[in-house]
């Protein structure tokens, strides 16, 4: 009895030990060949493919097959696969009865589970590997799904040549996915893993359709499908030569093979992304068809991007042209994540800075003038100048003396450190390597932060309501394009925001002033026109044009250039993005505009000339709501009460005429160096000339004279001209009285006279120097200077 005990327990252990390791037969992972990279759009359909690391194309497993394909494999391959557990005994005694007749291998009686696992160990085939893959199947059965082990065998069977897997081989046979085969189509896919090698163009053809006819009609008398089905199906044509998979989408494929790698992902080569196939066909066309227009001009890339301002989620990526046959064309790079120089599409954010830190009102004015800070010379595009802008027009207008000017009171480090909380990181050295030039393009940054920077702005202000006036921090992020990224449900609400939505609302309504290119305002007349609040940017030496435009639905962003970073004449942002973008606003529905956030906006008095909030002296005042730190804004500088005589022609004072003989009237005076630029675009009126009784009575009063150029200590650099010759500098000055005259002197050296127009051109030699200005009443200005020696 003791004998039978010890002998029972030793059976026991060695069958729970048998237990143990049949349990641990099968690996954790199955099948450890690399797969194709694949991105599909939001409903599923294929986008791009890229071919596996080991030359095939091989799709990740998807988690079901076709119901077509259920059908035409089990009814060729595995009749009872939906009855046994891994092994068929009965197709295995009808093999091995076939092959002892016929003294040869002509049946292998396994299972498409055993398949399953004969393909994921890729071993010799032999009795032994046989009886290992029978036991294996039967612990496949146990641990996976009829369903799940159909979607394997589906994923990884040979299709011919280098084609792996059921949906690769849809796509490299027939052009579309399997879903949508037709029974002769899926029925010719059956029958090819059990003879890859029948696809072969002018080979075995008619092997392959006897096979797949045979299948037909099996599935025929199985009632699968019905007699004509059955003979329509025998009358499709046999796949020819592979066809190259669709690549609508091959620069985003890159970037999610990239992002998988940086971020060492370890799942699915494949994602369904955000993207809407046929936007983004349509996209695609509109790219291709101006860059074949450009490309006379030499521009040979151009790149687009569509977001939805809700979600952020991309719906259209066009990164570049994709014609890898053309080197010249580089299509390779994915501009959408290069980084380039923005241009002047970063104006509208430092616009809505100001209105939101109180700064300046929408419409206040801001000088337009030459300016000189610290070496840094800015130019408007046009090389002209308004002296005095209101900065709503100047943003509208793109202006870029007044973006850097306001930058300066900005403050460059402050104006860095925003554009990061915006969500822009390419600018990752410190702010003074960037300096004020950062407004005019003078860092980088790419197209898909920008857009995303943008859409984050229309978010905040499209949330107002939702939030009762409150801001959400999570509507600042940056676009996504994988689908099922799902946003935090729960949002901590603050009282401020990064921009306060009256601002960004200001900032939207002056880029949608802007002159929308080879309409010349006349869109406006237009009620089916869209409204689009836009900015373009055009770089340094004309490499980037740049359009981004937003609507309360979208954001679309364009890119048109070289992307190796060749200039070219007439590559500016309005002349070649904005069209582009205007055309594709074109395919989308857009509809309403942002609501006006009262709720964070403030009624107040301003002055209709200047734009500041009105004081006592301004005549004509405007009611205007205006972001609530407008209330900390001053009021206007620009107006002062002056005492005219009793005919209103001249200035006295009360030295010189009876105070009951004068007339008081507030007047608009803006600096000489404004003056002067200012009235010639504008219906502006001097300064009354003082009464001349008055003149000698006359203690102070502002100065009637200014230097324009060069500010106190300028640092200038002459270039050399081509005749070999030191070149000139020009110096401007500007007088209050147009009909004075102004004495010039270089280091106390007379060298001339002007009146009207004062410019005088001179040559100092390399050093410090002293310009000095005189007119006819003894009045003084003096400048210090210096001239830069040239560098040897």
């Amino acid at each position: 009895m003791r004998q039978w005990m010890v002998r029972k327990k030793w059976w026991l252990l060695g069958a729970a030990v048998l237990l143990i390791a049949y349990y641990f037969l099968l690996p954790s992972k199955l099948f450890t060949t690399p797969t194709s990279y694949v991105i599909e759009d939001a409903n599923g359909e294929l986008l791009s493919a890229t071919i596996a690391a080991d030359g095939q194309w091989r799709f990740p497993v998807a988690n079901t097959v076709p119901d077509k394909f259920a059908q035409c494999i089990t009814t060729y391959e595995d009749k009872r696969f939906y009855y046994h557990w891994g092994v068929d005994p009965l197709a295995l005694g009808r093999a091995i009865k076939q092959n002892l007749g016929r003294h040869k291998v002509v049946s292998g009686g396994s299972t498409i589970t055993m398949q399953v696992i004969r393909l994921a160990r890729n071993k010799p085939r032999n009795i032994w590997q046989k009886l290992v893959e029978a036991v294996l199947a039967t612990r496949l059965e146990f641990s996976f799904s009829k369903k799940k082990i159909l979607a394997l065998y589906a994923g990884n069977a040979p299709f011919g040549g280098n084609v792996v897997g059921l949906e690769a081989a849809a796509w490299r046979y027939y052009g579309r996915s399997a879903q949508q085969l037709s029974w002769g189509e899926m029925a010719a896919l059956a029958v090819l893993p059990n003879s890859p090698a029948l696809v072969h163009p002018g080979r075995n053809r008619q092997t392959l359709m006897n096979k797949r006819n045979q299948l037909l009609d099996k599935l025929y008398l199985q009632h699968r499908i019905d007699s004509l089905s059955c003979r329509l199906a025998k009358l499709e044509p046999l796949p020819e030569q592979p066809l190259p998979l669709p690549q609508w989408a091959p620069h985003l494929l890159d970037h999610f093979r990239q992002d998988a790698v940086q971020q060492k992902q370890q799942g699915t080569t494949r994602i369904r992304t955000t993207v809407e196939a046929d936007l983004q066909r349509n996209v695609t066309g509109i790219i291709e068809r101006y860059q074949r227009q450009y490309k006379a001009n030499g521009i040979n890339n151009a790149a687009a991007i569509v977001l939805d301002v809700e979600t952020g989620n991309t719906l259209a990526y066009v990164g570049n042209i994709y014609n890898p046959a053309d080197p010249e064309l580089e299509s390779h790079v994915d501009v959408i994540q290069a980084p380039r120089s923005p241009g002047s599409t970063l104006k509208p954010v430092l616009y809505a800075a100001m209105l939101n830190d109180g700064l300046l009102l929408p419409h206040t004015l801001v000088p337009d003038i030459p300016t000189q800070i610290a070496g840094y010379t800015p130019q408007n595009f046009d090389l002209g100048y308004d002296g005095a802008v209101p900065a709503s027009r100047a943003l509208s207008r793109s202006l870029n003396i007044p973006a850097v000017r306001m930058l300066q009171q900005y403050r460059y480090e402050r104006f860095h450190a925003l554009l990061k909380k915006m969500g822009i990181t390419t600018l990752n050295r410190p702010a003074d390597h960037y300096g004020l030039s950062m407004i005019l393009g003078g860092g980088e940054t790419t197209l898909w932060e920008m857009s995303g920077m943008y859409a984050s702005m229309a978010r905040t202000l499209l949330h107002q309501d939702q939030y009762k006036g409150k801001y959400d921090p999570d509507d600042i992020h940056g676009p996504n394009y994988v689908k099922g990224v799902q946003r935090p449900s729960e949002h901590t609400l603050s009282n401020t925001g990064v921009l306060d939505a009256g601002a960004i609302w200001y900032a939207f309504q002056a880029m949608e002033e802007v002159m929308r290119p080879g309409e010349e305002l006349l869109w406006q007349q237009f009620s089916s026109s869209q409204r689009v609040a836009w900015k373009t940017g055009t770089s340094f030496g004309f490499r980037d044009g740049w359009a981004l435009g937003i609507t309360p639905q979208y954001v679309v962003g364009v890119w048109v250039g070289n992307a190796d970073g060749e200039g070219r004449p007439g590559l500016i942002g309005v002349a070649t993005a904005a069209p582009v973008m205007f055309d594709i606003f074109r395919l989308l529905h857009t509809s309403g505009w942002f609501a006006t956030p009262y709720n964070k906006l403030r009624k107040i008095e301003v002055c209709r000339q200047s734009g500041y909030r009105a004081g006592d002296a301004c005549p004509d005042k405007d009611s205007l709501w205006v972001p609530v730190a407008g209330l900390r804004t001053g009021v206007c500088p620009y107006h002062q009460l002056i005492h005219l005589d009793h005919t209103g022609q001249w200035r006295v004072t009360a030295n010189c005429e009876a105070p009951d003989q004068m007339q008081h009237k507030p007047w608009f005076v803006l600096p000489p160096s404004m003056e002067f630029y200012y009235r010639s675009k504008n219906n502006y009126q001097p300064l009354p000339p003082y009464k001349p009784e008055c003149l000698a009575t006359l203690t102070q009063d502002k100065a009637p004279m200014e230097l324009i150029y060069p500010r106190p200590n300028t640092r200038i650099f002459v270039p050399i001209e081509i005749d070999g010759q030191p070149g000139q500098t020009i110096f401007t000055a500007t007088h209050r009285d147009a009909n004075a005259h102004i004495y010039w002197h270089l280091d106390n050296t007379y060298v001339g006279a002007t009146t009207e127009f004062h410019q005088m051109a001179l040559h100092p030699a390399p050093g410090k120097h002293t310009i000095t200005l005189v007119d006819e009443d003894g009045e003084e200005v003096k400048t210090e200077f210096e001239i830069l020696a040239k560098e040897k």
